[in-house]
């Protein structure tokens, strides 16, 4: 069965400090990743997407993941967060790679 578990729940971060948030995934093999975003009344927006490769994904508005294959994780991280960037953040995956 797959699931994803963000483990960190509800977190409080100042001004200017970095962000971290944990995603965790249960799948037999690395599936393809994805860190959501939605601000206070909007829908949920794409941050950014894994699908193979570099473990190191680039996203939209200074976000960043890293996907660490042996402890089946997906790790969002922004280096300096600002007040905007409060907001729900959603880990989800998928089993089979958009086009395939």
């Amino acid at each position: 069965a797959q699931s994803v578990t963000q483990p960190d729940g509800h977190i409080t971060v100042s001004e200017g400090v970095s962000l971290e948030l944990r995603c965790e995934y249960s799948y037999g093999a690395t599936p393809a990743l994805f860190w959501y975003v939605q601000y206070p009344g909007q829908g949920l927006q794409l941050l950014l997407q894994y699908y193979s490769g570099n473990t190191l994904v680039q996203g939209i508005k200074g976000f960043e993941a890293e996907v660490r294959k042996s402890e089946s994780s997906f790790t969002l991280r922004k280096p300096s967060v600002h007040w905007s960037d409060a907001a729900e953040y959603f880990c989800a995956l998928s089993a089979t790679v958009p086009g395939d």
